[in-house]
């Protein structure tokens, strides 16, 4: 009994001195909104930000969040369906994660979700178009439009996600369309962020894992088209790093280590899944938009005719700026098996990686 009154004794002091702040734990935004930091380090202690994802639900967005929430910091994460949310409620401590319904047409809406934020990232995006909603009313409409109402409610840090091909000449009504995204989130925010990740692989990626399952539509272009993909682990660790540093406005490319081909990552696919490597015919171009304009009658496309567009452009040749961010990015075939273990047979799953012998200078262009 006496240990227990003691340890009882003693506990409200040691909660007491983990809450002592220093002014080091102030910090004021330039919208003049104070921001106190307490309690111990991880999931538990609290920055003092609020931070809005939109697109919290994307690939990259749930990554994002977890990584926000455990540092500390509550997330509001609007949703437009229900269940799409569920897995991000448990990536914080409790009242960390707050979930908003919105829609990308409601002001209204978007105001409510940012009106107590002093970050906000948009992550929205889309890989195909749809009767509703088109690639310029997603990445340039809607993001002008998010960029707009988080100005007039006064939020001082905006971040806008963009994609490292964005260019207004374009092939691709995609890339074109992030392009304006940007030129109208600059003139909505002149101060903002706008991150240009690579193309990502993950758990849950469309690039490793289509590959792995329809190589067909990735020996487009004889599978010469370049590539830098960039962990989404590393993208989402970027990001997180914002809330650290009062402003950052510009433009910051965020591609992957290496440029590689398509061809070496069906090769490293094959060897690392030890299935052969796919036989499958080389479609013509025109062979290939036939089938995706066709795949659009579908309720869900497996391909977009813009998306062929896309395998024939070879990934932009700008350097990276990952110091800016305090990450440094990793290669893709140090997480190669983690994403590709289970497409492997019973028999070959716990044999040894063994990649392409070389990469060769045919293959791959190293970033330095």
């Amino acid at each position: 009994m006496l240990a227990t009154a003691s340890h009882c004794v003693r506990l409200p002091r040691l909660l007491r001195s983990q809450q002592k702040r220093a002014l080091t734990d102030l910090v004021v935004t330039p919208s003049h909104k104070p921001i106190v930091r307490y309690g111990p380090p991880g999931r538990s202690a609290v920055t003092g930000h609020v931070v809005t994802v939109f697109g919290c639900t994307s690939f990259l967005g749930r990554y994002l969040v977890a990584k926000l929430a455990k540092m500390g910091t509550q997330v509001i994460i609007p949703y437009r369906e229900e269940d799409a949310k569920r897995h991000l409620k448990v990536t914080g401590d409790l009242g960390q994660i707050v979930s908003m319904e919105w829609d990308l047409r409601r002001e209204d809406q978007i105001e409510e979700c940012v009106r107590h934020s002093d970050i906000v990232y948009n992550l929205v995006g889309r890989d195909y178009e749809t009767k509703n909603f088109d690639y310029d009313a997603v990445h340039a409409e809607g993001a002008a439009r998010i960029a707009e109402v988080a100005a007039r409610a006064g939020v001082p840090r905006f971040v806008q996600v963009s994609h490292l091909n964005a260019a207004e000449d374009s092939p691709s009504k995609f890339y074109r369309s992030k392009a304006r995204g940007e030129e109208l989130v600059r003139d909505a925010f002149p101060s903002a962020t706008i991150v240009r990740p690579g193309p990502m692989y993950g758990y849950e990626d469309k690039f490793l894992n289509n590959m792995a399952v329809w190589p067909i539509w990735w020996k487009l272009n004889h599978a010469a088209t370049k590539v830098r993909p960039v962990h989404v682990f590393d993208v989402a660790q970027a990001l997180a790093n914002l809330h650290t540093v009062p402003s950052l406005p510009g433009t910051f490319n965020l591609p992957g280590p290496s440029t590689l081909t398509v061809d070496y990552l069906l090769r490293m696919v094959a060897s690392v899944t030890y299935r052969p490597p796919s036989r499958a015919p080389v479609l013509p171009k025109a062979v290939a938009l036939q089938f995706a304009r066709a795949a659009q009658a579908v309720w869900w496309p497996a391909l977009s005719p813009d998306e062929v567009v896309r395998r024939y452009i070879d990934d932009a040749e700008l350097p990276g700026d990952w110091d800016k961010f305090g990450v440094v990015p990793e290669e893709i075939e140090e997480h190669a098996i983690t994403y590709l273990r289970r497409y492997r047979s019973a028999d070959n799953f716990t044999r040894p990686v063994v990649l392409p012998e070389s990469r060769g200078p045919e293959v791959w262009v190293s970033q330095s």
